[in-house]
């Protein structure tokens, strides 16, 4: 497998809410820190940590939808991070999106045929009949059926509307989709039905995905590889296996303890006091240490680096677990 999306050193901030001129200039917070990982073709890299942590921040950087402040993100080995409109255009056509609210996520006022083909108006790609038939064979893919493509999107079901999203994200022939929290809007009966979709287009189709959520128990069976996040940085990075049933780091630990039903095949863990950390701080140390049951007084003081612990698996922490 060759590499198709790396993302090197990748630094997005905001400006605070509460910001005091500072020598003319506006304070920032990192919330993507230094950021470091790579995607193969083919696979599905997750992202996960709480709300905060800079998971959906890391995917419209690379989209395109937010300017890095430092950084490189690369795809097929040509740099794109800062492209003009035109010159990113062609690798907008690789690159698509799926978002988290089916709801907001589509025209009311466009039908479903129109919804679909907009990404083909954009890119300017397929005769008036191509764009029919491909319409149609991209909602039976998804679970619709051609006669579905007259209809607007209030005469549909949440799970539907996001199957019709998928539809659009496909109808460009992309490599590349941004899967940010795609089923967390949807009943739990719902959330499986388009993991297994998801997963069945991908191997038809040769796609390549990086998928956003929290939900811990979707990424374990979805992913092969995960980067655990947490206030813009990461804290573990490894296989799927690894970081369910190897975790390194404090807070995967935490996050592992906090699915709520119990799985026998994972490891016991102890619960962290719940709390979101300061999003808007960049202490110098760990940025785990004041809510990590084993800090030691160096956490604060050094960020530790993103070291390998075993074959594939890396940690930012000073302990070995």
């Amino acid at each position: 497998m060759s590499k198709l999306i790396e993302i090197e050193d990748l630094l997005v901030q905001f400006k605070r809410k509460s910001a005091k001129l500072t020598h003319f200039r506006p304070e920032y917070f990192s919330a993507v820190d230094h950021v470091s990982f790579s995607i193969e073709k083919g696979e599905t890299f997750g992202l996960v940590g709480e709300s905060g942590s800079g998971k959906s921040t890391i995917g419209r950087a690379v989209l395109g939808y937010l300017p890095p402040a430092g950084g490189r993100i690369l795809y097929e080995g040509k740099d794109i991070t800062r492209l003009n409109e035109k010159e990113r255009l062609p690798y907008q056509r690789k690159m698509q999106s799926v978002f988290q609210d089916p709801y907001s996520s589509l025209d009311p006022s466009m039908n479903v045929r129109q919804i679909i083909e907009e990404p083909m108006d954009i890119h300017r790609v397929f005769t008036g009949s191509e764009r029919k038939k491909k319409v149609e064979e991209l909602l039976e893919a998804v679970g619709l059926t051609a006669q579905d493509s007259l209809r607007y999107p209030f005469e549909f079901s949440g799970g539907q509307r996001q199957r019709i999203s998928i539809a659009r994200a496909l109808s460009i022939s992309p490599d590349f989709i941004v899967c940010d929290e795609p089923i967390s809007a949807l009943d739990v009966s719902l959330q499986a039905q388009i993991v297994f979709m998801l997963r069945d287009l991908q191997k038809q189709l040769g796609l390549t995905y990086l998928f956003i959520s929290h939900q811990l128990q979707i990424t374990q069976k979805i992913c092969d590889h995960i980067a655990v996040l947490y206030l813009g940085s990461v804290m573990e990075l490894g296989t799927s296996d690894q970081i369910f049933f190897h975790p390194r780091h404090p807070y995967t630990r935490m996050l592992i303890s906090s699915i709520l039903e119990a799985d026998p095949d994972l490891p016991g863990l102890e619960a962290v006091p719940a709390d979101s950390g300061n999003q808007g701080a960049d202490p110098a140390g760990c940025k785990f240490s004041d809510r990590c049951p084993h800090a030691r007084p160096e956490c604060s003081a050094k960020k530790p680096p993103l070291k390998e612990t075993e074959p594939g698996h890396y940690s930012s922490c000073i302990l070995s677990f």
